[in-house]
């Protein structure tokens, strides 16, 4: 019997819409340009969702973000290349 493959799985929340972060997004550098979004009065940050899509958020000083790591079964699809996606309203990082 095989166990269960895993993978970490970040998540960005804002303004209480979720995303699931593709596995090529590095959280650290999206913390840091949201953070220089907010020093700067507000900006767009563009980061990569499950299903290999890009996102640009307007972050502003009154923009609510939370950020989450959680463990959750493998996805063989989920490399964060942008060149090829998936879809369905699943893959679209939208249910965690």
């Amino acid at each position: 019997m095989s166990s269960m493959q895993t993978m970490v799985q970040s998540h960005a929340i804002i303004d209480d819409v979720p995303y699931s972060l593709a596995q090529g997004q590095d959280l650290e550098q999206l913390k840091r340009a949201v953070e220089e979004s907010v020093r700067a009065g507000g900006a767009f940050v563009e980061f990569t969702i499950v299903g290999h899509r890009e996102v640009s958020a307007l972050i502003s000083p009154s923009t609510r973000v939370v950020f989450t790591v959680e463990t959750v079964q493998f996805d063989e699809r989920d490399t964060g290349d942008l060149g090829l996606p998936f879809g369905g309203k699943y893959d679209y990082g939208m249910e965690f």
